[in-house]
């Protein structure tokens, strides 16, 4: 029997869908035909009706119907379903035949037109010999119909057309052949659906009419095969919720059919179909619960249901076939939108499928290993006349025959016989590969990783068994990482017995020695005889001898293997192998250790290599190497032994390179670092442990790092989480999994014999020459050389630091810009034991703030180390914070000749700029000299002179100056007038004389400028005595470009008498200037006020008397007459002093207050 004889035939899975005929169309030789049946075929999408079109002549033979009975009472069925009658349905039997015509209304051959369509009616109706099937007919018209009822000779002629045709009004179209063609087979499309859905409809009440003449003692298997009938019919009639029905009552009417060993495969037949069936719409339906419960609950029925006991593979087969075709529905279903998961996916089905195909492959191993003498029979009882059975399920050797008794046993035997001997011939392990294919895929797809993992190895086995081992051992190579990184030792054990089976097979030299290192290490599970054989094997292969076949092997194939492996023996070829063990767990285990993870330049790096074997026996190794990053110091770390290929398991106490299974064996290595090498990484990039030798065949072990394997990792998390005691060894053997690996080592500079000593006077002060001393002295025993400084600013701080601070080791010359920050390997020449020297160096910092300062000594001296003399290199830094701050604080202020403050200065009016100096500094300071330097905007009144040469200053003393300065007129300047500079020239007073002065330049505030109208001046003697005249002269200048009106008025005082105009009016002149004199006679001695003038400007109301009071004298200093007596005797040129005092001076008619604060 054919192995796709349990695929379920093609009518069954595909959609079933209604069957319309087209007749009358040539879409071979008529172009307007081609377009006609291109628009019925071409995109057909969802959204179009489910009609399944063919194009057929007009005098096709259809399927004959049989004639219908007129009763069931002798009628005994002779199976349940016909193997034709799905696809007669869907492909044979019409639901709708459609007679194409080209006939337009106005056609001048009417008559004989009507006539020929008439006939091509008549001719279908013959051909459909009286069946239920529709006819319609379409004309084919070439112009576009107008509206109905507007054309009455259509309406005539189409009546006329439906009498002759013996058609109603609804089976008559019009198809007019113009651009619009597609939208209107759409609606032809919609006019045939409606007909074939009442053709369906038609049909199911014709099987529902078959009921009433049933029995349920003779007339079983008609129940199923009707209630199968009505539910197809509902499916081509799209009322899936009947179709779903129905198979439901068919599937519980095939389940109370009698069974019984010879009609117990139609039944499971027609069960799986129906549920099929039945799952198929649950999953349309979106009821994707319903579906699994009904096929859970097919499975519970039919798992039982064995048959034949001599044919048990077949029921194996069959279940198989179930899970499968459960799992294309499933997968089908998610991809048109259905949502699985984990726990519930496509991947458990098809798994449940393999498994049941390896079922099958294991009874008919059992059941059909007949010797080679037995023939297939002849002629073949599996044969039929037609090729094809009458009903499914049924055996082809007694179709129709329903008795329970054998009517004919030998027969029966040999179509037994012919089913056993065709199921040998069966490519078992294709399928069952086939199935755990897509378990995987589906597994990988819902991140089931354990699961596809099984599965695989169970492909691998497959392969195996199937003789793929090429295949086999990838797949099993693949998963092998996944057990050995979860630990599952067990189950790798047994996949790498498999895979070493494989590579003995194909003589994979290298697969065989790395599966067999595995085999014989800690996680192979394997019995110690069994890793004995799998190691003498090992020895032999390095010996270049073949090694003995694995157990369990095919005998063809172990013959076919020894050839292979006879042939690797005789072809020279490389014999050394390099097996990296990162990703495997080898026999032996390697750990690195440095002694320190640090090593000065002038002491021996050291470090261990740890070795134990997990192996049988004792065995030999050859060589062991250790690669650095640094490939000089390899040729330090090697150990060669030399042996024989057979001495690997012999004496196995002697030489370092002989492991004893369970000890741990430590090397100890050392070497000198090179003096390039300080402040490099030294790592130990791979250890490699050679087995054999070169004469034989030699297998490199290959550890990255410092060792550990694919194991090692799980192991020291196990190791550190456990709590059980170690026991305690002898001293000189220590816990393996107490050890831990170290790769790598840092090479540190030797360390410094000197001392390096900082002086210096905190804080700094801005852009002065800080001085630094360095001290550095010598302890070392001999002579240290070539001695280099490197000081300055600490690189890595902000950027503005770095600009802003400038080094240099001449104190004489002021720092600039062009000086660097960090002065580098300045040369300071060699010292002797003790010795030290000095070095000044000066820093200037620009800006306020901490700033951190390296200083860096390096030295080279002579050193011996394990009896080799090396030049080292030796440094030694100190860092110091300075915090630099402003020498003093200078305040800046301006005020009018009355000492009073002025937010805003008047053009051409003196007043006075004050500094005043406030040394922050916590050390003297001398003031060198001070420098007013001027805007253009500002003259002098007077001399610009320093008033604080060489005054020296402790902490929070100040000095003060004062300056008399006059602003012109320059108009309104927006921000005020830039008044300049001033510079103070300084230095520390304990500051060495050939220190450069420092200037301090600090810029002045700008002022705001105002012009006034009118300015007025007094002149008046500097005091005054009772009784005696006092002249005070007023001046009046017209500071715009206006004839001013002025009025002037002068109050009264208890304090004087005055003469003069006590109020006038004047009219000054642009630009000019005039005078106004009084005579004031004072009555009373001390300060008295002034008689009060008043000015009042017609064109400038805002001049107030106010702001004139700032220009004026208020009042005066009035002595006795005694005094004046005692004056003039100290004064032989007695009388009044007339003496006018400058402007720009202290006036002593200053304000009363003024008078007193001085």
């Amino acid at each position: 029997m054919s192995p796709t004889q349990w695929d379920l035939p093609v009518e069954l899975c595909c959609r079933p869908m209604a069957f319309v005929t087209l007749t009358g169309l040539d879409v071979v030789y008529n172009a307007v035909h081609r377009a006609v049946w291109d628009a019925f075929c071409a995109n057909r999408r969802a959204d179009r009706v489910p009609i399944s079109f063919k194009v057929l002549p007009g005098d096709h033979e259809y399927p004959k119907c049989r004639p219908k009975r007129t009763s069931y009472e002798w009628y005994i069925p002779k199976g349940i379903l016909k193997t034709g009658w799905m696809n007669k349905h869907l492909n044979l039997v019409p639901a709708l035949v459609v007679v194409f015509y080209e006939l337009d209304w106005d056609e001048p051959q009417w008559k004989e037109k009507q006539s020929e369509c008439a006939t091509r009616v008549e001719i279908v109706r013959q051909s459909l010999q009286g069946r239920n099937t529709k006819v319609a007919v379409v004309l084919i018209q070439k112009k576009t119909p107008l509206p109905p009822g507007e054309d009455v000779i259509a309406s005539e002629r189409a009546a006329a057309l439906c009498n002759a045709c013996e058609l109603s009004g609804k089976s008559l179209f019009v198809l007019p052949h113009t651009d619009h063609l597609v939208g209107y087979i759409i609606r032809l499309e919609n006019a045939f659906y409606e007909h074939a859905q009442t053709y369906y409809y038609t049909e199911i009440r014709r099987v529902k009419s078959h009921k009433e003449f049933l029995n349920k003692t003779t007339h079983q298997l008609l129940f199923v095969r009707h209630q199968f009938k009505i539910a197809f019919f509902s499916e081509l009639k799209q009322d899936t919720q009947n179709a779903l029905k129905n198979y439901r009552t068919a599937y519980n009417l095939v389940h109370e059919l009698r069974a019984h060993e010879t009609n117990i495969l139609e039944i499971k037949t027609m069960a799986g179909f129906i549920n099929y069936k039945i799952c198929r719409l649950c999953f349309q339906h979106n009821t994707p619960l319903d579906a699994i419960a009904q096929f859970r609950k097919h499975i519970d029925l039919c798992k039982k249901k064995i048959g034949s006991a001599e044919l048990s593979f077949e029921h194996a087969a069959w279940m198989s076939k179930q899970f499968q075709a459960f799992g294309d529905l499933f997968d089908e279903a998610i991809k048109l939108g259905l949502t699985a998961i984990q726990t519930q996916n496509p991947g458990f089905y098809y798994q449940q499928a393999a498994y049941y195909a390896q079922e099958r492959k294991q009874l008919a191993k059992s059941l059909c290993n007949h010797e080679a003498s037995i023939m297939y029979p002849n002629p073949d009882p599996l044969e039929t006349q037609t090729g094809v059975l009458d009903f499914y399920g049924q055996r082809s050797w007694r179709q129709g025959i329903l008795s329970f008794d054998l009517s004919d046993p030998e027969k029966e035997k040999v179509g037994v016989l012919a089913i056993q001997l065709k199921e040998r011939n069966v490519a078992h392990s294709e399928i069952i590969i086939t199935l755990l294919s897509n378990a995987v895929a589906q597994f990988k797809k819902y991140k089931c990783p354990r699961m596809k993992s099984h599965l695989m190895v169970q492909m691998g086995e497959e392969y195996y068994y199937a003789k793929d081992y090429t295949k086999a051992l990838k797949l099993l190579d693949y998963v092998m990482c996944d057990y050995r990184s979860e630990g599952w030792w067990t189950l790798l054990t047994s996949i790498l017995t498999t895979a070493l089976k494989c590579s003995y097979l194909m003589a994979q030299l290298k697969d065989y020695i790395t599966y067999s290192l595995e085999l014989l290490g800690r996680a192979s599970t394997l019995k110690d005889d069994q890793k004995s054989r799998i190691e003498k094997n090992l020895i032999n292969v390095l010996m270049n001898e073949s090694p003995d076949p694995e157990p369990d092997c095919d005998i063809f194939a172990v013959k076919t293997a020894q050839k292979l492996w006879a042939d690797r023996i005789s072809l020279a070829g490389s014999n050394i192998f390099t097996i990296g063990v990162q990703d495997f767990v080898p026999f032996v285990q390697c750990k690195a250790k440095f002694h320190a993870p640090s090593f000065h330049v002038d002491v021996p790096v050291e470090f261990d290599i740890y070795l134990k074997a997990d192996c049988p026996h004792p065995i030999r190794f050859s060589k062991l190497c250790v690669s650095f990053n640094n490939q000089e110091y390899n040729q330090f770390c090697v150990i060669e032994e030399a042996s024989k290929a057979n001495e690997v398991l012999e004496n196995p106490t002697q030489g370092k390179m002989c492991l004893v299974p369970g000890k741990t064996r430590k090397l100890l290595f050392k070497f000198v670092a090179k003096t390039e090498d300080v402040g490099k990484k030294i790592e130990i990039t791979s250890v490699d442990l050679a087995l054999g030798n070169e004469t034989g065949r030699c297998v490199v072990l290959n550890w990255q790092g410092g060792g550990g394997d694919a194991a090692s990792s799980q192991e020291a998390l196990q190791a550190a989480r456990s709590f059980k005691r170690r026991p305690k060894l002898p001293d000189n053997e220590v816990h393996w999994d107490s050890i831990i690996i170290q790769a790598s080592t840092m090479i540190i500079s030797r360390v410094p014999n000197i001392s390096v000593h900082l002086r210096h006077e905190p804080p700094a002060l801005t852009n002065e020459m800080y001085c630094l001393v360095v001290t550095v002295q010598s302890h070392e025993k001999t002579q240290i050389r070539d001695v280099k400084l490197t000081a300055g600013l600490k690189p890595g701080q902000d950027a503005n630091l770095t600009q802003k601070t400038h080094v240099t080791l001449h104190g004489t010359e002021l720092c600039d810009e062009s000086y660097p920050a960090l002065l580098t390997d300045i040369p300071v020449g060699d010292l002797h034991p003790g010795e030290q020297l000095e070095k000044m160096l000066y820093v200037r910092c620009g800006t306020v703030g901490s700033r951190m300062f390296l200083v860096y000594v390096s030295y080279l001296i002579n050193i011996t180390a394990e009896e080799k003399e090396i030049v080292c290199k030796c440094h030694k830094d100190e860092t110091v914070t300075i915090e630099t701050v402003f020498p003093f604080d200078v305040a800046v202020k301006f005020v009018s000749t009355k000492f009073e403050h002025l937010e805003r200065v008047y053009a051409d009016i003196p007043f006075l700029l004050m500094t005043d100096l406030l040394s922050a500094s916590p050390w003297a300071l001398t003031v060198v000299s001070s420098e007013l330097q001027l805007a253009p905007s500002m003259t002098t009144v007077d001399q610009l002179e320093s008033q604080v040469d060489n005054v020296v200053l402790q902490t929070g003393e100040s000095a003060s100056e004062c300056f008399c300065l006059r602003c012109p007129s320059l108009g309104n300047v927006e921000g005020g007038v830039a008044t300049g500079h001033y510079i103070i020239s300084w230095k520390r007073t304990s500051a060495m004389e050939n220190i450069p002065v420092i200037r301090t330049v600090i810029t002045l505030p700008h002022v705001i400028v105002e012009n006034i109208p009118l300015h007025v001046n007094a002149d008046l003697p500097s005091f005054g005595r009772v009784r005696e005249s006092l002249p005070v002269k007023y001046h009046l200048q017209n500071k715009t470009d206006f004839v001013q009106d002025v009025e002037i008025s002068v109050e009264p005082s208890d304090a004087f008498m005055f003469s003069g105009l006590k109020q006038i009016r004047l009219r000054i002149l642009p630009g000019t200037e005039q005078e106004m004199l009084y005579n004031f006679y004072p009555l009373m001695a001390g300060y008295q006020q002034l008689p009060s003038l008043n000015i009042n400007l017609l064109r400038f109301p805002n001049f107030t008397n106010q702001l004139l009071r700032r220009f004026i004298p208020t009042s005066i200093f009035v002595k006795l007459l005694g005094r004046l007596r005692q004056e003039n005797c100290l004064n032989p040129g007695g009388g009044a002093c007339s003496e006018w005092r400058l402007r720009h001076c202290t006036p002593a008619w200053a304000t009363e207050q003024d008078s007193v604060s001085k």
